[in-house]
Order: structure tokens, then C-alpha cells, then sequence
């Protein structure tokens, strides 16, 4: 039996801020699901906007995304240049939490305004949620490369983030019909399921900010200029690659379970199914990250890669083929979320690791800023599945549709190759770009963690730093 790790010792500490990490996630996951995935819906299905509203909000949606995402990599910088008696993240994550849950409750308040007004505020409410929201991310996950060097260490970390952002959720995905649904289905209703999200959201980063402490890595590094920063981004050219690979992974992923309301309320004629479905994707997703560490420790990441994809691809060719039953449809589930379980994982330390390539090759750590791109994937993701989804659900006559009877076959259709078809094609073409430019291999990291100590320029101390404490 593994015996416990002494109090104060690397490997309490390594303990103690994997889980209180973790568990920080988990409420996160649940707000930015809510908005990323339901937010549509609630406009579409609860306020029941015209098509022209509908059409407009997807548009203001990519416009803010992609800003926001451009905003990112500024806030990385000033993430990075932060020094405080609290460190580099924790009073960003502290502000931007309560911020991004003022800005989540009002998205989801009828605001009573006419189309064009409700357009305008609209415009305003979403941009505010993104940058206070990335006020928070960006500090948030910067954070987690900062806790240790050790690539396994770091899988560890992110396997165990992933599954309670994985629990908040499907916790979300699986509820959200039927607990709005038993509180009336009405803008009260998605209120009040919001509210209490945002409670829990903030409960799990009090957990993060008191309970994390932060090693000390590295030396104080000089601070970022505007004309550095854009060095730091273009410079990493393994960064860059791996951003290409993952905004076409992210982009198929959110179109696939953007449509899945509509999926089951359109083409299924059961809406209640979406949430049964919800639970079976959520417990292939979690079985994925449960797993991820016993196939790592056996597989290479680059295989692990090859596999994981192998697998979403014959999800999305039995998803599209299989006749509206739960049995293939739920295999197909199976399939995609756990092959999609290990992609994330994967991403995630694929953009960990770039942190140190480019410390190397630039010669300055620079973590914030690095690690902006992960939101900033999930964000231009996020954004073009969205726009996507909105575009497709007017084109293809279903947001004007008053019943499922009223959806022409040819719409139909088209949903379908929108949820299934095009997804597949983006993901398939993000393998083959990090196939193709990804280099940044065990060995590889190595030389590079190797070569960084010998130029004095890292440390692998893992003294709590006391700015931190």
C-alpha cells in the first residue's frame, strides 16, 4: 500500500493543489455551458425570437467570440505582469469570477425590450460576459502549468480538472430540461437554474483560491511589452500548430452538441430523450478521462492521438447512418465523447509543454500568455460552432417551426450535415495538421527542460513561493 505523503513535502503539495485545482473547474464547466450550448436555446426556444433576431444574435456572437479571443492573449499579458503580495492569478481569478457571474445572470433575464433594442443590449451583455469571463479563464488555467514541470504530473492534473469540469457539465446538459421544465419552462425558470449554477461556480473557485499554493518554477521574468507579446504568440511556432489543430477540433465539437436540442426535438420527436442521451455522453466522457492516465502510462501521446481520433470518426459514420434508436445512437455517443475525453486531455498538455518550448527558443517563460490559447481555442470554437448552429436552424426552418411536423425533410437533412458531417471533416483535418507540425515528443521535452537548467534560466524548486501563500 502506497504509503501518505508527508505534510509540507512535494508530493502533499502536489496532492493538495491537484484537487483543490480540480474542483474549481467543476462550477466553471457548468457556467460556460450554459452559456456556450443553452444560451441559443433560450433564445430561440423560451423567448421564441423571430428569425431576424436569431440571425443577428449569431452574428454578434462570432463577432464578440473572436474579439474576445484576440483579448485573450492581451490579458495573458497582463497576467503575466501582474506582481502582487497574491501572485500572478489569484486576484484575476478572484475578480473576473464575480464579474462573468453578474454578466451570466442578466444574459439570462427577459429584458422585456423590443427586438432592436434587445439586440443592442444583447450586443453589450455578451461582449462584458466574454471579457470578464476571460478575466478569470486566462489566470485560471495559466495557473495549472505553474503548479509543476513534470509532464505526467501535469496529465495528472489535467485528467482530474477535466473530470469535474465533465461532471459540471453533463450535470448542466442532463438538467437543464427537465429542472427548467418543472419550475415552468418560462424566463423565471432558466433564471433561477442560472442563479444557482453561478452559486456553485463561485463556491468552487473559493476552493481554488484558498487552497492552491504555488510552487516556485522559475526566476521573476521581465515584464511583457505589446511588441513582445506579439513575439511571444508568433514566435512559438509549436504553439501556433497546435492552436490551428485544436480550433478544428473545438469547432466539431461544439456544432455536434450545439444541435442537440434540436437533434432530439426535431429529427428524435423527443425531446425528453436529449436528456437521457446527455447522461450516457456524460458517463463516456468521464470514463474517458478516468482511463486516460492507465492508457498513457502504456501508449504515447501521438498514439493515444490516432486513437482517440479513429474513434470519433466511427462515432460520427454510425451516429449519421444508425435509424432513430437510442441503442445506436447511444453507441455512437460512446464513441465520440470517450475518443473526444482523450483529445482534450491531450490538448491540454500539448499546450502545457509549449509553454517551455517557447521559454526555450525565446528565452523568457512567459505561462500566461501561452496559455491564453487554450480559452482562445475554446472561444473561436465555440463562436464559429454557434454561428454555424444559428444559421442552420433559420436556413433549415426550424427555428420558425411551431412543431417537428412542420420541418421539412430537406431541413432535416441539412441539420444533420451540419451536426455530423462537417464536424467530422474539421476534426479529421486538426489530426492531420498536429501529425504533420507537432514535434514536441518525451525526448524532445526532456533536452528542452535540460537545456533551460543549464542556462539557469528554470528551477524545478518546489518551495511554496511565498507571494503566493
Amino acid at each position: 500500500m502506497a504509503s501518505k505523503p508527508t505534510p509540507g513535502s512535494p508530493d502533499a503539495l502536489f496532492a493538495r493543489n491537484r484537487w483543490t485545482f480540480s474542483v474549481g473547474t467543476l462550477g466553471r464547466d457548468m457556467v460556460y455551458a450554459l452559456v456556450s450550448l443553452y444560451l441559443i436555446v433560450f433564445i430561440t426556444e423560451v423567448l421564441n425570437a423571430s428569425d431576424t433576431f436569431v440571425w443577428w444574435v449569431g452574428w454578434l456572437i462570432l463577432g464578440a467570440r473572436l474579439f474576445d479571443a484576440v483579448m485573450d492573449i492581451v490579458m495573458g499579458s497582463i497576467v503575466d505582469n501582474t506582481r502582487s503580495r497574491w501572485g500572478h492569478y489569484k486576484p484575476w481569478i478572484t475578480v473576473g469570477a464575480l464579474a462573468s457571474a453578474v454578466c451570466t445572470l442578466l444574459l439570462f433575464t427577459d429584458l422585456g425590450l423590443p427586438d432592436a433594442q434587445y439586440v443592442a443590449a444583447f450586443a453589450l451583455l455578451y461582449l462584458l460576459w466574454g471579457l470578464t469571463w476571460t478575466m478569470n479563464d486566462i489566470p485560471y488555467w495559466a495557473l495549472l502549468p505553474a503548479l509543476t514541470l513534470d509532464q505526467k504530473q501535469r496529465e495528472r492534473i489535467g485528467a482530474l480538472a477535466k473530470i469535474f469540469a465533465t461532471i459540471g457539465l453533463f450535470s448542466v446538459v442532463v438538467a437543464i430540461i427537465p429542472v427548467t421544465g418543472a419550475l415552468g419552462g418560462d424566463t423565471r425558470a432558466w433564471f433561477l437554474f442560472t442563479a444557482a449554477v453561478v452559486t456553485i461556480m463561485l463556491a468552487g473557485q473559493v476552493v481554488t483560491l484558498a487552497g492552491v499554493r504555488e510552487p516556485r518554477l522559475s526566476a521573476e521574468q521581465p515584464k511583457v511589452t505589446l511588441r513582445g507579446l506579439w513575439r511571444v504568440v508568433t514566435g512559438n511556432d509549436q504553439l501556433l500548430w497546435t492552436a490551428v489543430a485544436m480550433v478544428l477540433f473545438m469547432t466539431g465539437y461544439v456544432t455536434t452538441t450545439s444541435f442537440g436540442v434540436y437533434f432530439f426535438k426535431y429529427a428524435y420527436r423527443d425531446e425528453g430523450m436529449y436528456t437521457s442521451f446527455g447522461a450516457v455522453l456524460g458517463v463516456a466522457q468521464l470514463t474517458g478521462f478516468l482511463v486516460f492516465p492507465l492508457f498513457r502510462s502504456r501508449f504515447s501521446r501521438h498514439t493515444l492521438y490516432g486513437g482517440a481520433t479513429a474513434m470519433i470518426v466511427i462515432g460520427y459514420l454510425v451516429f449519421f447512418f444508425a435509424p432513430m434508436d437510442m441503442i445506436w445512437i447511444g453507441a455512437a455517443g460512446l464513441l465520440l465523447f470517450v475518443g473526444q475525453s482523450f483529445v482534450v486531455v491531450l490538448m491540454l498538455v500539448f499546450l502545457t509543454d509549449c509553454i517551455e518550448y517557447g521559454h526555450w527558443k525565446l528565452g523568457h517563460r512567459n505561462a500566461a500568455v501561452t496559455f491564453a490559447l487554450q480559452p482562445f481555442i475554446n472561444k473561436v470554437g465555440a463562436a464559429l460552432g454557434i454561428q454555424i448552429v444559428s444559421m442552420v436552424i433559420v436556413l433549415s426552418g426550424i427555428n420558425s417551426a411551431a412543431t417537428a411536423d412542420d420541418v421539412s425533410a430537406e431541413g432535416l437533412l441539412m441539420m444533420k450535415l451540419a451536426m455530423l458531417v462537417l464536424p467530422l471533416i474539421l476534426i479529421v483535418a486538426g489530426y492531420l495538421i498536429y501529425r504533420a507540425k507537432y514535434r514536441i515528443n518525451e525526448q524532445f521535452y526532456a533536452r528542452i527542460l535540460a537545456e533551460l537548467g543549464e542556462r539557469g534560466q528554470l528551477s524545478v524548486d518546489q518551495e511554496i513561493n511565498k507571494e503566493a501563500r
